[in-house]
């Protein structure tokens, strides 16, 4: 283990070696729990496979970290899984903490990545230390939380150090594949009853006073769809590697017409704001080229 990760796991507030209490569950993190222990078998051969690495590599990872240097950075990947981020952040040179309310993922997580301190908790009841991190990242587990997502953003800015990024992937309202997907998640197994797409007007009102939105990019079409989400079509994952570089190379090409209305899911990252009593303290997150302290 290396200095800078000990040094961490003595800051945070609970190591999963050493939770005793087991926090009640609310109704949204027990169906989230149940939900995912019971398909998490069936997710991670979808989207685990190299297809699904590679799509989540070019159109989720690069832009919704863009700028950012995370080599060094303390990042948390909350509501983790069995860490499909958490590899994505290791190549990078990050110290990653994995969350995630479901045993089976989080046992997952720790047999992969025993690098890397693995918490079986609950986002909105994570027990972990205020200002603790460069970075949280989440990819398409907000819309999991349900009606509980301010409240979950509230606990991200708690946990982030003054100009920490919170670096997210979820779908969207106002688009055209949402109104067929609150359709489909009424009528389909492999989702729970409380998903919904994130409204980023919404958030970005709420916590103005918090967070800073540095950037909101609109992605996702065929490949996201055929790709990333076979297990959501029932696509056999051994066909993948067949259609899948076709598809992610089409998918390239339509991006650059797409916007709110077409895409399938926004990228996005919000700063916490630097209070006036934080002014004059140094903050680790660097941004790529300068590598300069945000301020």
């Amino acid at each position: 283990m290396s200095t800078a990760t000990a040094r961490l796991k003595d800051d945070l507030l609970l190591s999963p070696a050493h939770v005793i209490d087991v926090p009640v569950l609310r109704a949204c993190e027990k169906l989230q729990q149940d939900h995912y222990d019971h398909i998490a078998a069936e997710y991670e051969s979808h989207y685990g496979d190299a297809p699904s690495v590679e799509y989540r590599r070019r159109f989720i990872y690069e832009p919704m970290f863009e700028g950012l240097n995370l080599s060094g950075l303390h990042v948390l990947d909350a509501m983790c899984g069995g860490g499909q981020t958490t590899e994505y952040l290791l190549s990078q040179g990050a110290h990653v903490t994995g969350l995630d309310v479901s045993g089976e993922v989080i046992d997952s997580f720790k047999s992969r990545w025993t690098s890397c301190e693995a918490v079986n908790r609950s986002l909105l009841d994570s027990g972990l230390a205020d200002d603790s991190f460069d970075c949280v990242a989440i990819v398409g587990g907000l819309h999991h939380i349900h009606p509980n997502v301010s409240e979950a953003l509230g606990e991200i800015h708690r946990l982030l150090k003054p100009g920490g990024y919170f670096c997210f992937m979820e779908p969207h309202s106002g688009s055209i594949s949402n109104l067929i997907r609150r359709f489909w998640y009424k009528h389909d197994r492999y989702f729970s009853d409380n998903e919904a797409a994130i409204d980023l007007r919404s958030i970005e009102q709420e916590f103005r006073s918090r967070f800073q939105v540095q950037r909101i990019k609109y992605l996702g079409n065929i490949a996201f769809l055929l790709v990333l989400n076979s297990l959501i079509f029932r696509i056999p994952v051994h066909l993948k590697r067949h259609y899948a570089p076709t598809l992610m190379w089409l998918e390239s090409k339509l991006t650059r017409l797409q916007g709110q209305l077409t895409a399938c899911f926004a990228v996005g990252q919000l700063q916490k704001r630097v209070l006036r009593s934080h002014v004059g303290r140094k903050s680790t997150t660097r941004q790529c080229g300068d590598c300069s302290d945000p301020t």
